[in-house]
C-alpha cells in the first residue's frame, strides 16, 4: 500500500510580526499603534515559546538582543533589517516575563557598540540600573461601569474638581519613610481620600519611567512603561482601576515636549541624532539641559502619538495632561537672539510641533472620544482648545496660568492695598472663553522656594487660613475646571519635598481639618450646582454683579445653568471688614438660601454669616429687579442660591453632604 506524506500546516505568523504596512505607516508618520509591534512581545513561532523584538535604528550596522537569557553576551540574538526600514527585528527562543534585557548596536562606521534601553518597553529596571524588561500587560479590568459613563463624567459641561498628586510623596511608606508606597497599597487610601473630599478626577504627574528622581517624572526614559519604584504594570493598572471603582477619573501627565540626554535611553539612540534635532539651536532645551524632539522627522511624530494612545488604551486614563506646550510651540523658547533657527517663512513659530500637536488631538479623540486632552501652555497662543478643523489646536482643555499668577500675587498683598490692584481680580473674565480653561493651583506654586500657598497669602495666621479660604473659594466661583495640589487642601505650612511628601501631622490643627473640609464641601457645592460647572465654557453662564466697588474690596457674580431658577450668586469679601447690609442685586425675589460660607465656624471662620439666608425685596439694585442686603464676613466668599431651585438638586446636595459627612 502506497503510503502518503503528510504535510505541516504552514502557520500564521504572530500578530506581533511587523507587515509591510506597518513600517510603511511608522515612516509616513501615522502609525499611532507601534507599541502593538514594536519593542519586545511574547510570541510563540513554529511552536516554540519566546520574544519578538523590534527596534528602530536606521544608522545601526548590526543590532543585537542582549539579556539575562543569553549572559549579556553579544553575537548570540542578532536582529534582522526589516527591508530598508531601519526597523531591526527578531525572535528569540525561550525568553520569559521577567527577562532583563538591552539593544547592542554598532552604528554604521563605527568600532564602538551601544547598549541602549529599548525605547518600546513596558517595563524596566528601578534606578540605577537601566535594562529593559519582558512583559506582559494582561490585567482583567473591573471598571466596566465606569468606561461605559465616562464619556458624560469627563464631558466639558460635567463638574470637574482635580487632584494633582506625585505618586511618591503623597504617602509614605510605614516601614521605610524613605520611600513612597507600592500601587497596590496606595490605591484603597488614595481612593478613600480623594472619595471623601469629593474631587472628580486624579491627576498624577508623569508616572512613565524616569531615572532621576527627583525630576518628579518629568525627566522621561519610558515613554510606554510605568516606572518600577511603586511595583509592576499591573500594579499600576491595579491602581487606576480601583480609582475607576470608586467614580474617580484618572489624567496622567505626559511629556512630549523634551528628554533626558542620559546615555542609556533615546539620546543618540543609533549613533545619530535619531528622536532629536542635531543642531543644539533646534535640539538643546536651555531651561531643562535637556533633548528637544524632531517633530519634523516622521517616525517621532509616530512614537510619541503611540505612546500617548498606549496610556489611553492599555491603561484606561481619561486623560492627558500634555506637560509644556509652549516650549514646543516656540523656536525661540527661553533663547535668545542668534540661539535659534527660524522657520521656512522667517517666523518663531515650531511649525512641525504644531503639525504634530495638531496629529496628536486628532488621533486622541478619534480613538477615545471620552477622555481629554489638557494643555500646559503659558502664552497667549491662539485656539490652544479649539477644534483642529476650525484652526486651533485641539485639545479639550488649557490651564489658565494667568489667573494663578493674578490671584496668588492679589492674595499676597495685605487687603489696605488690595483696592489698587482690583484689576487682578477682574482681568481674566476679558479672556475666560477664549480657551476651556483649567484654573490650577498645581505643585509649580509651592517649589523652588515660593513656599506653600498658606503661607504665601497675607496677615497673621487667622487672616492666612481665612485668606487661603477665599482664594478657593473664588476660584471655585469663577468659570473654569478646578485643579488642586495634593497638600493645599489641609493648608500646610512647609513648600513640597518630593523626599518627604505632604505633612499630615498638620491635621493635628483643628485650623488645617477645618480647611480640608471647606474644601470637600467646596467640591460637593460643584458636583450639585450644575450653574457652577454645565456653562464652564459657555458665557452665557457667567455674569458680574459688580465687579467695580475696589473700594469696599467687594466682588459679586452670578453662575447660571440650565436650570429655571437655578443661579448661584456669589459675593466675596477681600477686606478683613465685616460690612453689614451690603446690598446686592438678584435676578428674582424670595428667599436667597446661604449655600456656603467660608466664615463658617465650620471651617475656621468666625461665624459671622446671614443665619441660613436672607429674603429678596423688590428694590432694584446693580441693574436688577431685586436686591439682597447682606452681611458679609470678613476675608469671606458666601455662595447663596434661590430657594425656588429644583427640590432635585437640593436633595442631590443632601446626599452629598451625608457622604462627605
Amino acid at each position: 500500500m502506497h503510503k502518503v506524506k503528510r504535510t505541516q500546516e504552514p502557520q500564521a505568523p504572530s500578530p506581533y510580526r511587523l507587515t509591510d504596512d506597518d513600517v510603511y505607516l511608522f515612516g509616513e508618520g501615522t502609525h499611532y499603534r507601534l507599541y502593538e509591534k514594536m519593542g519586545a512581545h511574547l510570541a510563540t513561532e513554529d511552536g516554540v515559546a519566546g520574544a519578538l523584538f523590534a527596534v528602530w535604528a536606521p544608522n545601526a550596522e548590526e543590532v543585537h538582543v542582549i539579556g539575562d537569557f543569553n549572559n549579556w553576551r553579544p553575537g548570540k540574538h542578532r536582529l534582522s533589517p526589516h527591508g530598508s526600514s531601519g526597523v531591526w527585528e527578531g525572535f528569540v527562543p525561550g525568553v520569559t516575563a521577567g527577562a532583563k534585557y538591552k539593544i547592542h548596536l554598532r552604528p554604521r562606521g563605527a568600532k564602538t557598540w551601544l547598549d541602549k534601553a529599548d525605547p518600546f518597553a513596558t517595563f524596566a529596571e528601578t534606578a540605577p540600573a537601566t535594562a529593559s524588561i519582558v512583559w506582559n500587560l494582561d490585567y482583567t479590568w473591573s471598571d466596566a461601569e465606569w468606561m461605559a459613563s465616562r464619556r458624560a463624567r469627563n464631558a466639558l459641561g460635567a463638574p470637574t474638581t482635580i487632584y494633582e498628586v506625585h505618586l511618591g510623596s503623597w504617602a509614605r511608606d510605614p516601614a521605610d519613610p524613605s520611600r513612597g508606597l507600592s500601587y497596590r497599597d496606595l490605591a484603597p487610601r488614595l481612593a478613600d481620600y480623594v472619595e471623601k473630599l469629593g474631587f472628580t478626577h486624579v491627576e498624577f504627574l508623569p508616572v512613565m519611567e524616569h531615572p532621576f528622581y527627583g525630576s518628579w517624572g518629568y525627566q522621561v526614559t519610558g515613554y510606554f512603561a510605568p516606572t518600577s519604584r511603586y511595583g509592576t504594570p499591573q500594579d499600576f493598572m491595579a491602581l487606576v482601576d480601583t480609582l475607576h471603582q470608586r467614580g474617580i477619573g484618572v489624567i496622567l501627565d505626559w511629556v512630549p515636549s523634551h528628554f533626558p540626554r542620559d546615555a542609556h535611553a533615546l539620546a543618540q539612540f543609533d549613533g545619530t541624532c535619531l528622536y532629536e534635532h542635531a543642531d543644539p539651536r533646534q535640539g538643546l532645551h536651555p531651561d531643562w539641559d535637556s533633548l528637544i524632539f524632531n517633530y519634523g522627522r516622521s517616525e517621532v511624530p509616530s512614537f510619541l502619538t503611540s505612546s500617548a494612545l498606549f496610556w489611553l488604551d492599555k491603561y484606561h486614563a481619561d486623560g492627558l495632561r500634555v506637560d509644556a506646550v509652549a516650549s514646543m510651540l516656540y523656536l525661540d523658547y527661553s533663547r535668545r537672539e542668534g540661539e535659534w533657527i527660524p522657520n521656512r517663512y522667517g517666523g518663531r513659530e515650531n511649525l512641525e510641533a504644531i503639525d504634530f500637536l495638531r496629529r496628536l488631538n486628532q488621533a486622541v479623540y478619534t480613538n477615545f472620544p471620552d477622555v481629554q486632552t489638557i494643555a500646559e501652555e503659558s502664552t497667549a497662543w491662539p485656539m490652544v482648545s479649539r477644534p483642529t478643523y476650525a484652526g486651533g489646536l485641539g485639545f479639550g482643555m488649557k490651564w489658565d496660568m494667568g489667573w494663578m499668577h493674578d490671584m496668588l500675587l492679589y492674595m499676597s498683598k495685605d487687603p489696605v492695598h488690595r483696592r489698587y490692584h482690583q484689576n487682578l481680580l477682574t482681568f481674566r473674565l476679558l479672556y475666560a472663553f477664549h480657551e476651556n480653561f483649567v484654573l490650577s493651583l498645581s505643585h509649580d506654586e509651592v517649589v523652588h522656594g515660593k513656599g506653600s500657598l498658606l503661607g504665601r497669602m497675607s496677615g497673621d495666621e487667622w487672616q492666612k487660613f481665612a485668606n487661603l479660604r477665599l482664594l478657593y473659594g473664588t476660584m471655585y466661583a469663577q468659570p473654569g475646571k478646578k485643579l488642586l495640589f495634593m497638600g493645599g487642601e489641609i493648608g500646610q505650612w512647609g513648600e513640597w519635598d518630593h523626599e518627604r511628601g505632604v505633612d499630615w501631622r498638620a491635621l493635628e490643627g483643628e485650623s488645617h481639618r477645618k480647611l480640608q473640609r471647606w474644601v470637600a464641601d467646596l467640591n460637593r457645592l460643584v458636583r450639585t450646582e450644575d450653574a457652577l460647572h454645565v456653562r464652564d465654557f459657555d458665557p452665557a453662564g457667567f455674569e458680574w454683579i459688580d465687579c467695580s466697588d475696589a473700594d469696599a474690596g467687594v466682588v459679586s457674580l452670578l453662575r447660571k445653568g440650565t436650570r429655571e431658577g437655578g443661579e448661584v450668586v456669589v459675593v466675596a469679601n477681600f477686606t478683613p471688614v465685616p460690612r453689614t447690609a451690603y446690598r446686592v442685586g438678584v435676578p428674582r425675589g424670595g428667599f436667597w438660601r446661604e449655600l456656603l460660607n467660608s466664615d463658617a465656624a465650620d471651617y475656621g471662620g468666625s461665624g459671622t454669616g446671614n443665619l441660613g439666608g436672607v429674603s429678596a425685596s423688590a428694590v432694584p439694585f446693580h441693574g436688577r429687579p431685586f436686591s439682597v442686603a447682606l452681611t458679609l464676613p470678613p476675608l469671606a466668599v458666601l455662595f447663596l442660591r434661590s430657594d425656588g431651585a429644583p427640590a432635585a438638586s437640593q436633595a442631590e446636595s443632601s446626599n452629598a453632604t451625608q457622604r462627605i459627612a
